[in-house]
């Protein structure tokens, strides 16, 4: 089974080795027949601390790495 793959923003990089990313998705409501955004927040393993918020990354599934963190950063976008 692939892993999950998902682009976010970095909304914080205060703790270390760690950032998190606030993902949004939208999809149409099934019975308004409107556009809704949903956003979620993911703690999310940053080796270097070379993110910083504003970034746009991408995430990976990965094993559990802490308590709240089981996904990776693996690339960085533009701001």
């Amino acid at each position: 089974m692939p892993k999950r793959v998902l682009q976010g923003s970095v909304v914080s990089d205060k703790t270390d080795k760690t950032v998190v990313v606030l993902v949004e998705r939208r999809f149409t409501h099934p019975v308004m027949k409107k556009t809704v955004r949903r956003t979620k927040k993911y703690h999310a393993h940053d080796e270097g601390n070379v993110h910083k918020i504003g970034d746009i990354v991408s995430i990976e599934e990965t094993a559990p790495i802490s308590k709240n963190k089981r996904w990776v950063v693996i690339a960085s976008g533009d701001k």
